[in-house]
This record gives C-alpha cells, structure tokens and sequence, in this order.
C-alpha cells in the first residue's frame, strides 16, 4: 500500500476536500485523486462519499484512517530521532490570543507542539487588545477581525458565528424559551466599552437597552453572569460550555474572523513557523468548535 496515498487519505478526510489534500501536499489535484482511486482498487471499496460539506469518510476508510494515523505519527517519531535533537527548532515563542482562546484552545495546541518539538518554549498574553506586533510583544497574534492589517502576514482560519445563551437555572424563573423577538422580556446582557464597536451589543443598546441589567467588557465575563443565571448573554459559540446553553444563533451579531497575524520579518524563523502552523491546522479543524 502506497504511503503516499495514505497521507491523501488522512488529508481529504480531514479537510473534507481533495483540492485542500493537494494543496497541503505540495501536489495537484488529479494526483491526489489518483491516489484516492488508486486505495479504493487496492483495498476493494469506496472510502468517501460526497455529502454538501465535502468528502465524508465511509466505515471502511475511517477503519484505515485509525492505522494511518498510527503510521503517521510513528514517521514522525522516526523523523524527529534520525534528525537528532540538536536541529530541533528552540528558542520563545510569543502568542497573544482572547482570554476564551488563551484558556480554552492554546493548551491543547501547545501540548501537542511540545511533544514535537520539546525545545519551543512559550509565553502567553491573553488579551482583547490589539497588539502592535512591529514592537514585537508577540511573535503571532490571534485575533477576532474583519480588517486585519495588510502590513502583516495573515491567514484567516476560522468564522465563528454568535449565539444566545443561559444557564439551566434560567428556565427555574422564566417557563418560555427567549427568542429573537421576546428579548426584550428577559435580563440581557450586554457590553460596555470597546465592546460596543462589536455589532451584537450596538444592535443590544438600540433595540433593548431598557432590558440590559449588567454590562461587561469581556465576553467570558459575560459567559459567567449568563451561568449564574443574571441574563441572557450573547456570545461567538467558541464560548459555549457544559455550564450554559445556546438557545438559537444571534443573527444581528456579524460572524466573527478568526485570523493568525504575524510580523513578515518572521515568516523564516522557523519555531514561529511551526507554531504557525500548529495554530492554523487546529484552528481549521471541526475540533475547535466541537
């Protein structure tokens, strides 16, 4: 079996595309789906079915994936020992990130750069604010924009649509579920400050500032008073835990952009690289929002 088509496999099944497979690997589109075709005759069965999110994997190709997977890593470890410590990328890398991404998303990445790559170290700056990273404060920024600025090396990597959400005590005072046009009958949540600009709160502040009983400038604040029970709280989904719920999407609120930023002087340095690339990949998986 083809290990080169194995790596398709595990590409196309990530990314839900064969274009984005060949796009990773450097290679064209009629190749990687040769390798597709070439697996499918090899093991007797079709391994991915279109649906209107993409190409999703049949029973068979996720019993392969599971040893692909194995195999995959298995290469790595191999490569990371034959290459020997001593050209391991190392030295700080600094990233800058939204308190919910900087607690609830970077541990996962960074734990899985470590195993890699022991010899990156890090420093965190959890932080809504924008960052100037000519000043180098940070080596990448991630942040929630719709104008990034075109002086820095960008990739967009995610869009986060926005949610109502409560607590499970809420329906203990209230019997019917909000909806878009009941809002003004419950306790809203709201923002202050720079939150403001975001286009969830103006919409808040213009159709229902007399229901607004708390005000914060920090979504995750926000997230907690919603948990206590104080509120309806408007939130991208990312913030969604066991603790609260979503009950509908929060149309007026504009989805959010995700972005990776950082400076051009560091597109060569190769820790940043790697971490860049780490971010990028979870960041456009279905796991971030899961």
């Amino acid at each position: 079996m083809d290990w080169n088509s194995l790596k398709v496999l595990s590409l196309v099944a990530r990314h839900g595309s064969i274009s984005s497979a060949a796009k990773a690997l450097n290679i064209n589109y009629s190749t990687a789906f040769r390798r597709i075709e070439a697996l499918e005759k090899s093991v007797g069965g079709q391994l991915f079915q279109r649906a209107a999110k993409g190409y999703v994997p049949t029973p068979l190709a996720e019993e392969m994936l599971t040893f692909a997977k194995q195999m995959l890593q298995s290469a790595e470890n191999i490569e990371r020992h034959i290459v020997g410590k001593e050209f391991q990328p190392k030295g700080v890398v600094k990233i800058t990130a939204p308190y919910n991404i900087a607690n609830r998303c970077l541990p996962t990445v960074i734990e899985r750069i470590n195993s890699a790559y022991p010899e990156i170290t890090f420093e965190i700056l959890a932080s809504n604010e924008s960052l100037n990273l000519n000043s180098r404060v940070a080596d990448i920024a991630i942040r929630a924009t719709d104008s990034p600025p075109e002086h820095l090396i960008g990739k967009k990597v995610s869009a986060i649509p926005w949610g109502m959400f409560v607590s499970d005590c809420f329906f203990e005072k209230y019997s019917a579920q909000p909806s878009l046009e009941t809002l003004g009958q419950y306790p809203l949540i709201g923002g202050t400050g720079a939150m403001l600009n975001l286009a969830a709160f103006s919409w808040l502040e213009k159709h229902h500032s007399e229901a607004i009983t708390i005000r914060c400038d920090e979504l995750t604040s926000m997230s907690y008073f919603a948990q206590q029970g104080l509120g309806i709280a408007f939130l991208p989904i990312d913030q969604s835990r066991s603790q609260i719920q979503q009950l509908d999407l929060f149309k007026p609120a504009k989805v959010s952009d995700i972005w990776l930023l950082m400076h051009p002087d560091l597109r060569n340095t190769k820790r940043v690289r790697i971490v860049f690339d780490y971010l990028a990949e979870f960041f456009q998986s279905s796991e971030f929002l899961s």
